[in-house]
């Protein structure tokens, strides 16, 4: 019995002779190598032939293993669910279209996402470029004006330098006449001085010439005559270099805060009638002042209730740039507003040492607290953008909002300026640029 067993174990089921070149499958079962082979070959050339040359036909689906008939119905893997290999591959492949599907519309949408951001690096390529060409250009124009200023000053100084050159020579030439006059009389005197003979000293009547005995007198009008000369010789007129210099600066440099400013505003002014009546407004309208107490002023539709106050102007289009100044103590908002402020705005708030950025009840805290008094407000209308700048040195960018700036009836921003909730009376000082439909 024992001995049966034995050559069942070492006998290939499909020759039923011993194992020649035994291999054995997935499954545990042993085959002859050739036996198996065959079986194989015949299975993938002839599939409708019977299930008895057939050996691994099965599908393990919790083991995830290949199996033949034997080990489905006694084997170790009875009693689990099997599938037929097709049904089991069939079922594979329709898990791998769907993951395959999946994977392709990832791909599609990171290409996309790849294309998008080239896009967006060739906008910002083109636009560095273009910003690239603006600066150098007024750099130099900077550079040119401030060297061709130097070029009509130097002129100037040399034209006056020539000027007071010609008539220097003007004056020298008469003078070198006259000093050679003097030296031929001077020699002709020295002459008759070094003469022995008394008689012939004189009897020289040439000595007694009223040319001569000139020499004798240096009178007040003579020593005039020499300042008045000087006079007219004049010097280089400093003062009027200086002016040509300076204005010539100060053009200069208001060309260049012209060409700076094609993002600013022109100027801006406070519109009282919207001004809260615990706020005071500055009698230039360009400044506002938390005060706590009531204004008294005329009840308007117009009027804001709190301490808040917006400009007399508006911007439905174009790029704008203003500067705020704000106290350091006490409370404060600044932001850009709908005319129903009530509803939207975007603010930059400054309180406990800290600024937040509030749109649409969101507020965010910034990381940054506060460095100076000066803050930079961009605005980008067709661009949708909105930025908080500040003016420290060097400049920090605070926060920037991104929105769509338009608005069913009314399409212009409002810039609102908030006078804080001070009840520490602190004066809260702010150089207004604001803006109001």
């Amino acid at each position: 019995m024992a001995s049966a067993d034995l050559r069942d174990e070492v006998t290939c089921s499909l020759c039923t002779d011993i194992y020649t070149d035994p291999v054995t499958l997935n499954c545990g079962h042993s085959f002859c190598h050739e036996c198996i082979t065959s079986t194989w070959d015949f299975q993938s050339s002839h599939p409708d032939k019977s299930a008895e040359h057939k050996v691994l036909e099965y599908y393990c689906c919790e083991d995830a293993a290949c199996i033949c008939v034997s080990c489905s119905l006694a084997g170790e893997h009875r009693g689990h669910q099997v599938e037929t290999l097709n049904e089991a591959s069939e079922k594979k492949k329709e898990k791998l279209r769907n993951i395959l599907q999946k994977l392709t519309s990832q791909r599609e949408e990171a290409e996309k996402s790849v294309q998008n951001l080239e896009e967006l690096r060739r906008q910002v390529q083109g636009k560095a470029a273009g910003v690239t060409e603006d600066v150098t250009a007024l750099i130099r124009n900077i550079r040119e004006e401030p060297e061709a200023l130097e070029k009509q000053v130097l002129n100037e100084i040399s034209r006056q330098e020539e000027q007071v050159s010609l008539r220097v020579s003007d004056l020298i030439r008469p003078l070198e006449i006259k000093k050679e006059e003097l030296s031929r009389k001077m020699s002709d005197i020295e002459k008759l001085c070094d003469m022995m003979d008394p008689i012939t000293v004189l009897q020289e009547k040439e000595s007694d010439r009223d040319d001569y005995c000139d020499a004798e007198e240096d009178t007040e009008e003579d020593t005039e005559r020499r300042n008045i000369m000087t006079h007219d010789v004049g010097d280089l007129d400093v003062d009027l270099i200086s002016v040509t210099l300076y204005s010539g600066l100060a053009g200069i440099v208001t060309r260049i805060k012209r060409q700076c400013r094609t993002l600013g505003a022109s100027d801006m002014s406070l519109d009282i009638n919207t001004a809260g009546n615990d706020v005071c407004v500055s009698g230039d309208l360009k400044t506002v002042s938390w005060s706590g107490l009531d204004q008294r002023r005329p009840d308007t539709p117009e009027r804001f209730q709190y301490s808040q106050v917006l400009s007399s102007r508006s911007f439905s289009s174009g790029r704008h740039y203003w500067e705020v100044k704000v106290s350091e103590s006490g409370r404060w908002m600044v932001g850009v507003v709908y005319p129903s402020i009530e509803r939207r705005g975007w603010k930059n708030r400054w309180f406990k040492n800290h600024y937040y950025v509030r749109h649409d009840s969101k507020k965010t805290r910034l990381p940054h607290p506060p460095s100076c008094q000066r803050l930079g407000i961009s605005l980008d209308y067709e661009a949708g953008r909105l930025s908080f700048y500040e003016l420290c040195e060097p400049i920090r960018h605070l926060h920037t909002f991104t929105a769509v700036f338009a608005e069913p009836s009314e399409n212009s921003l409002t810039l609102s300026v908030l006078a804080g909730f001070c009840s520490n009376n602190h004066i809260l000082i702010i150089i207004i640029i604001v803006l109001k439909p």
